[in-house]
């Protein structure tokens, strides 16, 4: 397998165009047509993991932090994001980043942590905006349904539980072909009048690229009339942060006490307790003190993320109780989710978790 095949399975869990705009994902080092000897997948890419890499013989690394986030100017070595890169290239080591693509992603990170806590009819809690958008365009009756399978097949018409979703209108179209036009109908320099469908399909934007070039492949005429519009509706398979509750509600305590031991947390930082049991829980791994407001606007009994400063516990407002768990300790299971995708993807190709630690942060 070459590294596209692999970053094309990785693509399909956590599409790259749902990632947050300041992000830097996808391949950040190497040849995407490289032959691949192994996958290590890793939360951080630092020099241990390179080494660890080329133990292993594995020369694409997948790591959920992207190791370039700014701009790099130089590759002297002068400091481990450097020293990182110089590395991965001398050994022909390729780096592949998914990061808010998988913290946007409905089987990504968050949903990681809520399996890890038993959390049941989960959700998304801040669903992402403008990935919904509609297809509009117009066909000869007779080639209608042809192109509408090409797209389907192509990924529109899919709304929730429910493909092949559509809706069409018949009209008549009209069009005059100029002296240089190649006309699949009518000839040049007449007006024609052809009897077409209008067809409307909604699509996620992650596939409007092979969606529009379906779209050109089959249809027939020469100059495709098409408009594909960004709609306002939420899609409630894509964002960040989760919601769930749990099977049996649990006293504040001894929920935190179960927190600290299934994430394996040194310690929890949380606002105070309010005195009632917990049921409904809102999660959000890495930083995530601007999902405050969204958890408590679902009414959720804790929310717990990581990162938060000392004012930002106020925000619990005595509605619920705020617990910072740490950053790494929130996305550690993160590799684990990964590389079992990989495996049930690839099952007789190297993909191997990482055993090098990566949290910069230790507890005294």
């Amino acid at each position: 397998m070459i590294v596209k095949d692999i970053t094309n399975l990785l693509e399909e869990l956590a599409p790259l165009a749902y990632a947050e705009d300041f992000d830097n994902v996808g391949l950040l080092v190497g040849d995407d047509q490289a032959q691949v000897s192994g996958v290590l997948v890793t939360l951080d890419t630092l020099e241990n993991v390179v080494d660890e890499a080329i133990a292993k013989n594995c020369n694409l690394i997948v790591s959920f932090h992207p190791i370039i986030f700014d701009g790099l100017k130089k590759i002297t070595g002068a400091n481990y994001v450097q020293r990182v890169v110089l590395k991965a290239l001398q050994n022909n080591i390729s780096i592949y980043s998914m990061h808010t693509a998988l913290d946007n992603s409905r089987y990504g990170v968050n949903a990681k942590i809520g399996e890890v806590l038993g959390l049941t009819n989960t959700k998304i809690l801040i669903p992402q905006k403008g990935t919904i958008k509609k297809l509009s365009t117009y066909v000869p009756k007779a080639a209608a349904e042809k192109l509408k399978e090409a797209l389907f097949a192509a990924g529109a018409g899919n709304i929730g539980q429910y493909s092949h979703c559509s809706f069409s209108v018949e009209g008549t179209g009209s069009f005059k072909a100029g002296e240089n036009a190649n006309p699949t109908l009518g000839e040049i320099g007449k007006i024609h009048f052809e009897e077409e469908c209008q067809i409307h399909m909604t699509f996620e934007k992650a596939f409007e690229r092979q969606i529009i070039k379906a779209l050109h492949d089959h249809h027939p005429y020469e100059e495709v009339a098409y408009e594909v519009h960004t709609l306002e509706n939420y899609n409630q398979n894509i964002g960040i942060g989760l919601i769930g509750s749990l099977e049996k509600e649990m006293n504040e305590a001894t929920f935190l006490a179960f927190v600290k031991e299934k994430m394996n947390a040194s310690c929890i930082r949380h606002s105070k307790f309010l005195n009632k049991p917990i049921k409904k829980v809102a999660v959000l791994g890495g930083s995530g003190s601007f999902a405050i407001h969204a958890a408590k606007a679902a009414n959720a009994d804790i929310f717990i993320t990581a990162d938060l400063k000392y004012h930002q516990f106020y925000e619990a407002e005595d509605r619920m109780i705020i617990a910072d768990i740490g950053h790494y300790e929130t996305e550690q299971f993160t590799k684990n989710l990964l590389v079992d995708y990989l495996t049930k993807k690839i099952p007789n190709f190297a993909v191997r978790l990482s055993e090098s630690k990566t949290n910069p942060i230790q507890y005294f």
